[in-house]
């Protein structure tokens, strides 16, 4: 087991403290980090919120989000008092500049400590928040602020965003989060490629057909529809989630494992990218919306009965996208000529997130055609639900009666070979942010460059006045992302299992 190193004390201020995201991924994260003995005694939570709670009462609310949300070997009563000990509540409306007092006050006496402020909230309130933040007076030397994704919702409100946040923090005090970059296996993709000399000759395009990744969900918007419709798939999963699983998977081996050198390699990708736009919008992106079906046998709505049943049965006429496939093209030596698939969507027919490079066949097969067909080797890398990496090799048959191939996978599976629980992405996260380390996070150039490429293709969309393609739900998506693939001669992971 990785060795827990303890980090140095600090505070950690939640805004948006009653929500969902602090229920079921931040304070479960904090607990599991205190239950391990990371989080130094001193240290301090703050939730704040609009809610009328005392500290207890919003102590009793979070417990029940712990105990909905973690594993139940996770709990412990001991480690429950004394991470309930730590949490204070503050009710404060943080875009007034008046009711700072009880937060000024709560963070006396820990100025020379990491302060982290976690916006966990709508992005339009970033700047708000921030500037009520400096007029408080408790923006420190020390202290960090956290931004969730999406950092707007376009180019234009991306750079308003990180224009305001900039006038209040420095970059290096600037944490845009993807949580996705903290996974186990995002991290090991690194390991896999620049620590073992088996793999970093073949990445190129000498060697490899083509890259998919996928990341699907069987879930709808599940109470989410007032954001989710004003956001999508190409925004609240492309824009970050994707481009950055691609980074890592296309890009250059950095200098050295740090801050600026690991962005750096990322933002050339990001820059390389073909753009899409005008024509190329229709041949290369399909969109599209689920409608009603049944997911793992149980019957769900399609995606504007549930935007319905949030407005109180008013009826909806939504033309956003709940999924969404891209052929994306690098333009650099090592990529030129191999696709990137990136493949994302709602009420899917399981949950899963994959990245599967696909490489070329054997340029002559010297076996007879009765041995049987001799296929690409393929590398499957699973980021969820089971976290591990597969790769398909050629073998015989074994027995008698002559030679006969079949593909057979070797399987690195996470939990069998490490048993042991390790920290999850928001828990590696957290930390990073108290340590002051950027290199999971996303930096200003690279939020920018992403929306840079997103952006025609949004526009395109809104130009061509096409609904997104019906699919059921339960399906791999609309006929049309198949054809998109297969246009090309190949076939979507899933469909060649």
């Amino acid at each position: 087991m990785a060795q827990i190193i303890p980090v140095d004390v600090f505070d950690i201020v939640v805004f948006g403290g009653t929500g969902d995201l602090a229920m079921r991924k931040l304070m479960p994260s904090l607990y599991l980090r205190d239950r391990d003995a990371q989080i130094p005694a001193e240290s301090r939570i703050f939730g704040v919120s609009r809610s009328d709670l005392s500290s207890a009462d919003y102590a009793a609310r979070l417990r029940d989000g712990l105990e909905r949300h973690l594993d139940q070997a996770d709990w412990d009563d001991d480690v429950w008092q004394r991470f309930s000990a730590r949490i204070s509540h503050v009710k404060l409306d943080a875009t007034k500049s008046d009711g700072w007092d009880g937060l000024v006050e709560g963070l006396e006496g820990g100025e020379e400590r990491a302060r982290v402020f976690y916006l966990a909230t709508s992005p339009d309130l970033f700047g708000p928040i921030c500037r009520n933040l400096k007029a408080a007076g408790v923006v420190t030397p020390q202290a960090r602020v956290v931004l969730e994704k999406p950092i707007g919702r376009d180019l234009e409100s991306a750079c308003r965003i990180n224009d305001e946040v900039g006038t209040v923090f420095n970059e290096d005090q600037i944490f845009r989060i993807d949580h996705y970059l903290g996974k186990e296996t995002v991290q090991n993709l690194m390991a896999l490629r620049f620590a073992n000399s088996l793999f970093e000759p073949l990445w190129t395009s000498a060697s490899i057909d083509h890259i998919q990744i996928t990341v699907a969900e069987k879930i709808g918007v599940e109470g989410r529809g007032g954001y989710y419709d004003r956001s999508g798939a190409l925004r609240d999963m492309v824009q970050n989630h994707l481009l950055q699983l691609l980074c890592l998977v296309a890009m250059e081996p950095p200098v050295r494992l740090d801050k600026d050198s690991v962005r750096d390699e990322k933002l050339k990708v990001l820059q390389a990218l073909r753009p899409i736009a005008g024509g190329d919008v229709s041949a290369k992106t399909v969109s599209g919306q689920y409608r009603s079906g049944a997911v793992d046998g149980h019957p769900v709505p399609a995606y504007l009965e549930e935007l319905s049943a949030e407005a109180d049965g008013t009826a909806a006429d939504s033309t956003t996208e709940t999924f969404v496939v891209i052929k994306a093209e690098i333009e650099n030596w090592r990529w030129a000529g191999v696709p990137f698939y990136l493949r994302t969507g709602k009420r899917l027919p399981k949950r899963s997130s994959e990245i599967i490079i696909q490489f070329r066949p054997v340029p002559h097969s010297i076996f007879e055609a009765g041995a049987g067909q001799v296929e690409p080797n393929r590398l499957v890398i699973r980021l969820q639900p089971d976290e591990g990496v597969t790769l398909s090799l050629m073998t015989k048959d074994p027995g008698p009666g002559g030679l006969r191939l079949r593909s057979a996978p070797l399987n690195l599976s996470f939990a069998e070979t490490f048993k042991v629980r390790y920290p999850d992405a928001y828990e590696r996260l957290l930390m990073d942010v108290v340590r002051g380390n950027p290199t999971l996070f996303m930096r200003r150039d690279e939020v920018e460059a992403a929306w840079s490429w997103v952006e025609p293709i949004l526009e395109g969309w809104q130009n061509n006045s096409e609904r997104p393609k019906a699919y059921t739900s339960g399906t791999w998506g609309p006929s049309a992302a198949i054809a998109l693939i297969e246009r090309d001669g190949r076939t979507w992971h899933d469909d060649a299992e």
